[in-house]
């Protein structure tokens, strides 16, 4: 078998996981840049439509996630449910080929990314699981999905240039078919529950089997860590949903366009190659305060601007928007999920902070977009992400008065 040529078993692990994030992130990658542009041109939305279509995509997350997180976590093979969830949203997305209309748009739009949106959260708790126990660097297993997000971004444009629009639809597919390959190469964590919070877990007794769920709702310094985390992440809405048409009417090629979503990509993937020194310095609610200024920032300029010399520069802070408040998000939740339930607590960041409130976000970024501009749903974006940062102050003197 390949991963037996490995010279330790630990390089064979992070080669096994990061694969499974270079296949997900490579649908990811074609999916934020360009299918927007793929509903409203071959399929006629406007821009309303769209963000309720994008949106109801990521609502599914609220009701999917928990579902499949709580079975998750009461088996450990998680593997051949991974597989299933990516078998599931290929046949999804192979549904759109015949799906027109608003209606049916989003009667697939349900049926596909309740499966496809479910692949991530549970593919982060496997990989944070195996990282605690085989001493494994997240930061540099999760930048191979980086890198190939900028891939598909970056080499989509390009390829789009000479294709028409409707090609989106059969890289969607191939990449989805890439990461069904991928799931069954996953390993499996030897131990179940291993990974459930390196300090004591929050709620006291680690080892109650029931309503994990209810547990870590009753919680308040988890409660204001989903806040903090979901509305800087819903602050991301307008740029998923439509930084591509903003930037179209503004006159770029889809390169270019490409090219402006890869830059962004790989300022993150440079945060991540050095994770593991960030998050030896500086806490997570900390570094959720810092995620939040720079989007209040970064969300200004976007609105303010089409001048590629300001755009360019300003993307560098998606290292710092989405990286950090995903690094952040990933390692509060291993330092305080209970052991048996970082698979519940993942899927509950999952379905609200990526879920719920960014679905909220996109459609009232759709409605602003389409009676007020670009401008007006990149400054309500900067309003979230102070909103955020506010909440992560509130958590770090939480934290500070009530330590773990």
């Amino acid at each position: 078998m390949i991963f037996a040529a490995f010279p330790s078993p630990r390089l064979a692990l992070s080669f096994r996981l990061a694969l499974f994030y270079a296949a997900v992130f490579l649908v990811v990658g074609v999916l934020m840049p360009f299918w927007p542009l793929w509903l409203k041109e071959t399929r006629g939305m406007s821009a309303e439509e769209i963000g309720l279509l994008l949106g109801a995509g990521l609502w599914m997350k609220v009701l999917a996630n928990p579902f499949f997180a709580h079975f998750a976590d009461r088996r450990p093979e998680k593997r051949r449910l991974l597989g299933a969830l990516a078998l599931g949203a290929l046949a999804g997305f192979s549904l759109f080929h015949w799906a027109q209309g608003f209606w049916q748009l989003l009667a697939v739009t349900l049926i596909t990314f309740s499966m496809f949106t479910a692949l991530m959260p549970l593919g982060e708790n496997l990989t944070m699981i195996i990282s605690y126990a085989h001493k494994l660097d997240y930061g540099r297993i999760r930048l191979w999905g980086s890198l190939t997000f900028i891939l598909a971004s970056v080499g989509g444009g390009v390829v789009l240039v000479g294709l028409p629009i409707s090609a989106v639809l059969w890289l969607v597919l191939g990449g989805v078919a890439l990461t069904f390959l991928a799931a069954l190469q996953l390993p499996n964590p030897e131990t179940p529950g291993i990974g459930g919070g390196i300090g004591g877990g929050i709620g006291g007794d680690s080892q109650t089997p029931e309503a994990p769920l209810r547990r870590i709702l009753r919680e308040p310094r988890f409660l204001l860590f989903l806040a903090a985390a979901g509305l800087i992440q819903a602050s991301h809405s307008a740029y998923y949903g439509f930084a591509t048409l903003l930037w179209r009417e503004a006159g770029f090629a889809d390169d270019v366009i490409g090219a402006l979503w890869g830059t962004g990509v790989m300022a993150e993937v440079l945060l991540f190659a050095f994770s593991g020194a960030v998050m030896a310095r500086v806490t997570p609610s900390t570094l959720l305060m810092i995620a939040a200024a720079a989007g209040a920032l970064r969300w200004c300029v976007i609105g303010a601007t089409a001048n590629p010399l300001l755009l360019f520069p300003i993307q560098t802070l998606h290292a710092l928007t989405f990286g950090a408040t995903h690094l952040a998000a990933m390692h509060f939740i291993a330092r305080t999920a209970p052991p048996g339930c970082s698979a519940t607590a993942q899927g509950l960041y999952s379905s609200t902070a990526m879920g719920g409130l960014l679905g909220l976000g996109v459609i009232l970024s759709g409605w602003i977009f389409q009676t007020t501009g670009g401008g007006g749903a990149f400054l309500a974006m900067a309003g979230l992400s102070l909103a955020g940062g506010g909440c992560a102050w509130l958590l770090r003197h939480h934290l500070q008065r009530s330590p773990q």
